[in-house]
């Protein structure tokens, strides 16, 4: 995993996505995957930036998702390319969903539980403030229920 500074080639936001960091850069993150040691990588790269720091990067997927998560260092920006999604919030312990077709966007607020559910293949873009991101498996039982795992993975 590199930060890249000025490439002036396409980048693919699926497979590489971009870090917006202080002073106005946005540096492509090649090398990219959602497994411990990247991230570790990454946000050590990218710690002088701190809660400023904002990952950008696209999601295609097909069905419910997998796990909660929260941005406790800011809000998280979700806009829907295609298909249809629902972002479901915990809003003390009642579920708020916002359905979103092509956009269309809905920002979780900084610290919020939040879970994405695609309708059919669709795909979203995401900018969200990594630093100190929780997760949690996905279960319906009880919505506040915050055991989870730090790691800056979105949406």
């Amino acid at each position: 995993m590199r930060l890249v500074d000025h490439d002036s080639d396409a980048i693919d936001l699926r497979t590489t996505p971009v870090h917006l960091g202080l002073g106005s850069r946005a540096k492509p993150v090649q090398g990219f995957a959602w497994d411990p040691e990247v991230l570790q990588a990454y946000s050590a790269a990218v710690a002088a930036d701190g809660a400023e720091g904002r990952l950008v990067t696209i999601f295609d997927g097909d069905g419910p998702g997998d796990h909660w998560e929260r941005h406790p260092a800011g809000d998280e920006l979700v806009i829907c390319l295609s298909g249809s999604v629902t972002v479901t919030r915990d809003v003390d312990g009642v579920p708020d969903r916002v359905v979103l077709g092509p956009g269309e966007a809905t920002v979780n607020p900084a610290g919020t539980w939040h879970a994405v559910d695609m309708a059919g293949p669709a795909s979203i873009l995401t900018i969200t403030a990594g630093l100190g991101t929780d997760h949690r498996p996905r279960t319906e039982a009880r919505l506040t229920e915050h055991a989870g795992t730090s790691g800056p993975r979105t949406p």
